[in-house]
């Protein structure tokens, strides 16, 4: 008989076991991955296409011929699309990015048929209709104005400006003015150039029927290589920057600097030791911030890789009169990461947390299908997350030491606040 008093015993493991995907070059010269797994009779179809901000000739191009591209086609409108997922049960997600648009049918796979014949009619004949790109100008405009007055929003905002530029994709934020002036041509320009490059990730209950399926639609598509764009970032010194916001008990801050890429060989090491310093509840940045000096609900310090750049950002919420000594609590924090080597209990504690938590996120087919997305998007071997899983498992503390004497010295970390 199980005894419940007891709890089973603790066990470890540093397997990484992604599903193996089928890859095709179809007829057109597209690439699809298909990821088949799981119990649930439901599929799920994502297109990247390579139509991000990144190749905008006018600002708000990619999101908004993104956002439309659902609204309407020669041969339907917006309800009636709506109408036909919903009579099947399906939900299309659509991502505008950075980088890449991602465009996701999620189907029944006994109801795959009509709602992919649907979605490929959407990537191949959107019309991007007047009245629903003014409708969803109206949308945005409302929500930007509700943001404008977010602290957090104009911290991140400032952020990035100062780390890649304004005028940098990566940088740059919408205004009302461009907003405003956006054309329905513009977009049909923007998707007619760019929107032609796409690769197809499937994953989910596949069958032998249904794979033919995708393959014959997506084959229907004509694929066209985008252009490639080279932008330069500007160099960026540490600076301090205070914005002061009328009525505002709150300030946001943003602290980071640029970072290295997923494919550097100290990327694993970055990654854990930002793990350390604020990835977790149980990091250093939340048990002084948070706990000890109750200056703020939340702290985190994230690294976002791009195709293009990365950076690492720390972010908090704070009363203004705890401003300056939240900034100087991150900054000894910072300073401790490379003087003071992690001990041997903190250091256990945070790698089994981050294997398990990496592990944990694949419990679905949909989830393997991301890491494999990644994989392709910043060209990673085929066992890069088992690799990052060894490097860190074996990683010590006076490789993180010098890590940190790298890549985190304070005085390299832009600081800003809004508030």
């Amino acid at each position: 008989m199980l005894n419940r008093t007891t709890a089973p015993a603790f066990t470890r493991t540093t397997d990484f076991e992604l599903i193996l995907p089928e890859e095709l070059v179809l007829q057109n010269g597209a690439r699809i991955f298909f990821i088949s797994g799981g119990t649930q009779s439901v599929i799920r179809v994502e297109v990247l296409i390579k139509a991000g901000r990144w190749l905008e000739r006018v600002w708000g191009a990619s999101y908004f011929s993104a956002q439309l591209l659902s609204k309407g086609t020669s041969s339907k409108k917006s309800f009636a699309i709506a109408q036909l997922f919903d009579q099947y049960g399906a939900h299309l997600e659509i991502s505008p990015g950075l980088d890449v648009v991602s465009v996701s049918l999620y189907t029944l796979t006994k109801n795959l048929q009509p709602t992919l014949a649907m979605f490929r009619e959407l990537l191949q004949d959107s019309v991007f209709p007047e009245k629903e790109l003014s409708q969803l100008k109206s949308i945005y405009l409302q929500n930007l104005r509700v943001n404008q007055e977010k602290t957090s929003f104009q911290a991140s905002k400032l952020f990035r400006k100062k780390l890649f530029g304004e005028n940098h994709p990566y940088g740059k934020e919408l205004e009302a003015e461009e907003v405003q002036t956006l054309t329905r041509e513009q977009l049909i320009d923007h998707y007619t150039s760019f929107g032609k490059d796409f690769i197809v990730i499937v994953s989910g209950k596949i069958d032998s029927a249904s794979r033919q399926n995708i393959i014959d639609e997506f084959s229907s598509l004509s694929f066209i290589a985008s252009p490639e764009k080279n932008i330069t970032a500007p160099n960026v010194n540490a600076l301090h920057e205070r914005v002061s916001k009328e009525g505002s008990v709150q300030s946001s801050i943003r602290m980071g600097k640029k970072a290295i890429a997923r494919s550097h060989p100290d990327y694993a090491a970055v990654l854990f030791l930002n793990h350390i310093f604020g990835g977790y509840f149980g990091s250093r940045l939340m048990k002084n911030i948070r706990e000890e000096k109750g200056l703020s609900y939340g702290i985190y310090s994230s690294i976002h890789t791009l195709q293009h750049d990365s950076y690492v950002v720390i972010g908090a919420d704070v009363n203004n009169e705890n401003l300056d000594i939240a900034f100087e609590e991150i900054r000894k924090e910072l300073k401790r990461l490379r003087t003071e080597p992690v001990d041997a209990e903190e250091l256990e504690i945070a790698r089994n947390h981050f294997i398990g938590s990496l592990q944990a996120e694949i419990t679905t087919p949909f989830a393997h299908a991301d890491k494999i997305k990644n994989m392709h998007m910043f060209r990673l071997p085929k066992n890069y997350y088992q690799n990052l899983i060894h490097n860190i498992d074996s990683v010590q503390a006076d490789q993180l030491l010098d890590i940190a004497s790298r890549y985190f010295q304070e005085g390299d970390f832009i600081e800003v606040s809004v508030g």
